[in-house]
């Protein structure tokens, strides 16, 4: 029995994959439709748990959302085709289409449904939400952009990831909220080159899977437990790391894409929009270095039949990947030079 649930969840892994495949190499609109309708169908499965109440509910709800926006994406494209054909950059219908996919991103001012979806994920569901399924909506968005639009929507992002997280108690809200905060970067990263874009997109999934597996390792769900767990000093020190790297702190391996995409920002003139991502970048290493501040000073009670053990194998790779965080500012701005 065990054996047909990892087949089955395999199954729906390589499904997600294809679709984002079909999405993206698809010719028509109606292509990439499909693509994404195969993605969702795909990816419900996983997220979806019969014995966890919790878990169904997650599931329905995301059902829901993405299913408006499905809809809404389907609509724009008819309304492109039928009334619009013989504009090709319509404002109305770029608009739509630009909406529709926000609203599958979880972007701002859709993005109210991203956080309480995310609370009730594993961390692995986390992982692929604010990465993969990034990917189809996203390359969709660059085919069809509008871009005083999107540069209204990345201020606000920033905006609402940084202010949002101030107050949670849940990383797995406050991952969310990082989430949206580093969309705002990507889409400017978007805006720029398709290159810088991947570039930036794989930063992110890279320091988004450093978190989230270790917070698996450790089976942390909410802040309190950062002070309550009879917990290695060392492994505080590697959490410390990955959210100061995640908020692009120097010298550490986020601060990397963001110091480019800042630099093609100020060369083009675009002021605001760079110091709002400043500003935004400071608030969240603010938070950051909050709750980090009183998980390693303050003394707690630890019992000793409370212990975390690691295995050997999830510790070498949790060092490992620590060092390329710490490392990895360094040997990249050597090997651009």
């Amino acid at each position: 029995m065990y054996f047909f649930m990892n087949s089955n969840k395999m199954l729906f892994i390589f499904t997600l994959f294809f679709s984002t495949m079909v999405s993206i190499s698809s010719n028509s609109w109606l292509g990439c439709w499909i693509g994404l309708e195969i993605n969702l169908l795909s990816f419900i499965p996983l997220i979806s748990n019969s014995n966890n109440l919790f878990n169904s509910e997650t599931s329905l709800k995301y059902f829901l959302i993405q299913s408006i926006a499905s809809i809404n994406f389907l609509f724009s494209i008819l309304l492109k085709m039928i009334l619009f054909k013989n504009f090709e950059n319509n404002y109305i219908t770029s608009i739509l289409i630009n909406s529709s996919l926000l609203m599958k991103l979880g972007s701002f001012p859709f993005h109210f449904w991203f956080p309480n979806i995310m609370e009730g994920l594993s961390w692995l569901n986390c992982f692929i939400l604010m990465t993969w399924q990034k990917i189809s909506p996203m390359i969709l968005l660059s085919y069809y952009m509008n871009n005083n639009f999107l540069i209204l929507i990345m201020i606000f992002n920033s905006i609402i990831g940084s202010i949002g997280g101030l107050n949670q108690t849940s990383l797995r809200k406050l991952m969310a909220f990082s989430s949206i905060n580093n969309l705002g970067w990507m889409l400017a990263a978007l805006m720029i080159s398709e290159n810088l874009w991947m570039f930036y997109f794989y930063m992110y999934s890279f320091l988004s899977m450093m978190m989230c597996f270790l917070f698996f390792t450790l089976n942390i769900y909410f802040i309190n437990q950062l002070f309550n767990f009879n917990m290695n000093f060392y492994l505080k020190i590697f959490i410390m790391i990955n959210f100061f790297s995640l908020s692009g702190l120097p010298p550490f391996l986020g601060f990397f894409p963001k110091w480019i995409i800042i630099n093609f920002l100020l060369n083009n003139n675009f002021f605001i929009i760079s110091f709002n991502f400043i500003m935004m970048s400071l608030i969240m290493l603010f938070f950051y270095t909050r709750i980090l501040y009183s998980s390693l000073m303050f003394f707690n009670f630890k019992m000793k039949w409370f212990n975390i053990f690691i295995k050997n194998k999830s510790l070498i790779f949790i060092n490992f990947f620590n060092l390329i965080s710490l490392l990895g500012m360094i040997l990249s701005t050597l090997f651009f030079l």
